[in-house]
Formats: C-alpha cells, structure tokens, sequence
C-alpha cells in the first residue's frame, strides 16, 4: 500500500470541531438571572457541568460500569447546581429548564475554518476520521446540520468500544483500523488530556488552542504539531508529514 493510500487524521469532536457558544448562550438566556442573583456566572457553571459529566463518565468507563455520556450529563445536572452553590438546586430550576438546555447541547455549531481543515487534509491524501465519546447520532448531527460532508462510517463513538477516552483501548480501536504498513496516523483534538492520551497510544498528537488556550506541556507534554485555528492545524499536519 503506497503511503498517500494510508494516511489518517482522527478528530476528537466536541470542543475542537464544534465549539460550545450555542450551549453557554442557551444557559444564559434560560437560567443566567437566576444564577446572577447567586452570583454565579452561566459560562462557568457550563463549564463545571460539562467538566464534571467528563469526570463521572470517566470514573464509571475506569470502574467497569460503563455509561452513555449523555445520561451521566442529564444526571449530574441538579448536583451541579448544587456544587455551584445553589442551596436548593431543585427550587431554582425545573426538568424542563434542564431538557431546553440538553437540547441547546445538540445544536452546537463548528468552529471556524472546520470545512476548510477537512479539506486540506483530504487534499493532501488524508482520510479524516473521528472518536467522540459522544453517540453517533448526536454527533453527526453537528456535521450534517451545517453541511459539512463527513462519511457516517468515519465515526467512531466510544458506545461501541464500551469505554471510554482517555483508556488506551480507545484509542487503539482506531489505529487498528488501518493496516500498519507505511502508516501515518495523527489524533486532533482541543483536549490536550485528548490528544496527548491518543500520542501516548501511537498517534502523533495535534492539539488546536481555541478551546483550552493554554498548552500546559508541564502536564501533558509536547505535541507534534500545535495550532491557534484549524486551517492552521491542518498546515501543520501536512507540513510535519511530509518532512517524516
């Protein structure tokens, strides 16, 4: 197999293709003056949902009682209010307040120059690909609804692999998927934890900063390529490929 014939990129989706705005401007409109009055901020109280969901869904693939993220998302809802500093989380917001905020979740758009990066990289003869921890429905959602092609049979979810990132076992049912014979296999991500995880596992790591801004490579380590934008990403990824 010629090397332009096995070249992959695996993305991560939610966080470094699509952005989180729609779901932080959701929580603001449906609940920011309750929250406001608690003096507590709509955006980090996403976050801190969005982080904490993360955490459990991990802790429970690292148990052995592996769950679908979104129900760990749905689930945590009401605690996190609570750690928030919401005396009475069940008082200040309804279940529907919380479904039209889940809701919100599914419509998050892509960031900027997303169509452009797939194109570049499929220029160069890559095959893109991509490992969420979300279920595919969902995901290819986010893709479908703004137009951008992406093959249903490209998407992997951890649903399927029955854990979930950042085990190795991920991240390794992916890179099987490609014959090992003059392979070249990248992992993108906006997650550092992400990225850095796929790398240790036998990609080399991509990492764009819009998400987290901060590289962190006390933590995490180097990355082979860094980027501040996808397009940029992409270069890079061409770029280091092509010296290799």
């Amino acid at each position: 197999m010629a090397a332009s014939d096995n070249k992959h990129v695996v993305f991560d989706v939610v966080g470094t293709c699509v952005s989180y705005e729609a779901f932080y401007e959701a929580i603001e409109a449906r609940i920011g003056d309750r929250l406001r009055e608690l003096n507590i901020g709509s955006r980090i109280f996403g976050y801190a949902w969005m982080e904490a969901g993360e955490k459990e869904y991990t802790y429970l693939s690292l148990s052995g009682n592996y769950k679908v993220y979104w129900t760990v998302f749905r689930g945590i809802f009401y605690r996190t209010l609570w750690q928030a500093g919401v005396k009475e989380p069940r008082k200040l917001c309804t279940d529907e307040d919380r479904e039209f905020l889940l809701a919100a979740y599914k419509t998050l758009k892509p960031r900027a120059g997303l169509t452009e990066c797939f194109a570049k990289l499929r220029d160069a003869g890559f095959t893109v690909w991509a490992l969420t921890s979300g279920d595919v429905s969902r995901v290819t959602g986010y893709f479908s609804a703004a137009g951008i092609d992406f093959p249903k049979a490209n998407f992997v979810s951890c649903d399927e692999i029955g854990v979930g990132k950042p085990s190795p076992a991920c991240y390794k049912y992916v890179l099987d998927k490609f014959p090992a014979e003059n392979r070249v296999t990248w992992f993108a991500a906006g997650h550092m934890w992400d990225a850095a995880a796929a790398r240790k596992s036998g990609f080399k790591g991509a990492w764009v900063s819009e998400w987290e801004l901060e590289q962190c490579e006390d933590v995490f380590g180097e990355m082979d390529v860094v980027a501040d934008s996808l397009p940029a990403l992409a270069d890079g990824i061409v770029a280091a490929s092509t010296k290799a």
